[in-house]
């Protein structure tokens, strides 16, 4: 039986691959990628997607050059340019695509984000959204003076709540009205250069799977962004997230939460898994192996041979998951035969949904509509087209089973999500 469901849809053109992950950096493997500079790329992507219907196109924030044990490498292209200079472009070539960018909040400041974001906003008549990431890792601290016990997460709570009142700080009918915030992080007064936004506020999007993360995103997100699950796992997560949104005064349509995921096609399910083993291969490079290999082992392997045997050594990390992974790693490697290089692409994360058109829609369909997911980001992982492929062959499918959009029926991003306005009540952060 059809589930009547409707999904929401968006796509992510990520930034390099962040610690060396290779599903983050695939769409940009490859000379057919296009440039990362040119704008003609990102103008095809937003193109793509908004001919899709997607709610939103969301560009990853470029990460600083990757690091492996204190020495920079090279597995990542790198150079990207800063996501919301790139949306400011793609709001005067867009009519209704959402426009969302990756900006850390763990170096950010209030003011200067706020009116960043707002200027979007108002450029693309209310079209902004702004993924809140807030990363553990802050190595490069002190190049920003920070100074002392630091906690990521708290200051990307309160810099969300201090943007947050810096948007409200003008009324409805154009009048501004002085701000205020003194916080544990910031200490700001005075009055915003931007008058009220067309959607009130740009979308909050938030992204984790921690317990913390699951209650910042119930007290203050408009959108969440989970990792792909199987359907048993990603109920209960979903489930566990909606039933915190009550107290904050906020019901289960308030946040949407949305499932990144890879999807590969083929006129047979025989060709979509080959076409998904040999995207595995072509990420997954002898470099890229010897590279995941050290990360591994915890240890620097200079001229050691990918495609020869794992090491005999016992790892020399001290971490009980890497030395967890390394022995599942060695199982799997005496039990089939593999190289170093055969067993992290056995090991690595397989696609999301592999198939055929119509199984790969109607698996959609029915993963949301069973409560997992409210909708999917789509992460390609084909240096091209992989974007184009899902809009021209399953984009249809789920619009015949009634499960997505045949049009725009708003204006703003906020519509197409189906999300209210933005939430500024203290207790949503505390």
């Amino acid at each position: 039986m059809t589930v009547r469901h409707q999904v929401h849809l968006a796509a992510l053109a990520p930034g390099a691959g962040r610690d060396g992950d290779a599903a983050g950096r695939s769409v940009w493997a490859g000379t057919r990628a296009g440039s990362r500079l040119a704008f003609a790329t990102y103008e095809r992507l937003a193109g793509t997607a908004e001919r899709g219907l997607f709610d939103f196109l969301l560009l990853d924030e470029e990460p600083p050059l990757p690091e492996h044990r204190g020495r920079l490498h090279e597995l990542d292209p790198v150079g990207g340019p800063e996501p919301v200079a790139v949306l400011n472009a793609l709001a005067g070539i867009t009519t209704r695509l959402g426009l969302a960018a990756t900006v850390n909040a763990v170096f950010g400041e209030p003011y200067e984000l706020a009116r960043r974001l707002a200027t979007l906003d108002h450029l693309s008549a209310g079209r902004a959204g702004w993924r809140v990431t807030a990363p553990a890792d802050v190595r490069r601290g002190p190049d920003h003076r920070f100074e002392g016990p630091f906690d990521p997460c708290g200051r990307a709570a309160e810099l969300v709540l201090a943007a947050r009142r810096l948007w409200d700080s003008w009324s409805p009918g154009g009048v501004p009205r002085p701000f205020a915030h003194r916080g544990r992080y910031f200490d700001i007064a005075g009055e915003f250069g931007l008058p009220r936004s067309p959607q009130g506020q740009p979308v909050v999007i938030q992204s984790g799977e921690t317990e913390r993360a699951r209650e910042l995103a119930a007290a203050s997100a408009d959108v969440l962004l989970v990792r792909h699950a199987p359907p048993g796992p990603a109920r209960a997560r979903y489930a566990d997230v909606k039933r915190r949104l009550a107290a904050y005064g906020r019901t289960p349509r308030d946040l949407r939460i949305m499932s990144l995921i890879t999807v590969v096609l083929g006129d047979t399910a025989a060709e979509a898994q080959e076409r998904a083993a040999g995207i595995r291969r072509h990420l997954v490079t002898p470099r890229y192996a010897l590279y995941a290999l050290e990360r591994v082992w915890g240890t620097d392997l200079p001229g050691y041979d990918p495609d020869g045997p794992l090491p005999d050594s016992e790892p020399e990390t001290r971490d009980p998951r890497l030395r967890a992974l390394a022995a599942r790693w060695r199982a799997l490697a005496e039990e089939k035969g593999l190289s170093v290089r055969e067993t992290v692409i056995e090991a690595s994360g397989r696609q999301s949904f592999v198939g055929t058109p119509d199984t790969v829609a109607a698996d959609l369909h029915h993963y949301a509509g069973q409560g997992a997911a409210d909708g999917f980001v789509l992460v390609p992982q084909l240096p091209a087209g992989g974007l184009e492929e899902f809009v021209d062959r399953v984009v249809p499918l789920l619009q015949e089973r009634a499960a997505f959009r045949t049009e725009y029926r708003g204006d703003t991003l906020r519509s197409h999500l189906g999300v209210p306005g933005g939430i500024t009540d203290e207790r949503n952060l505390r």
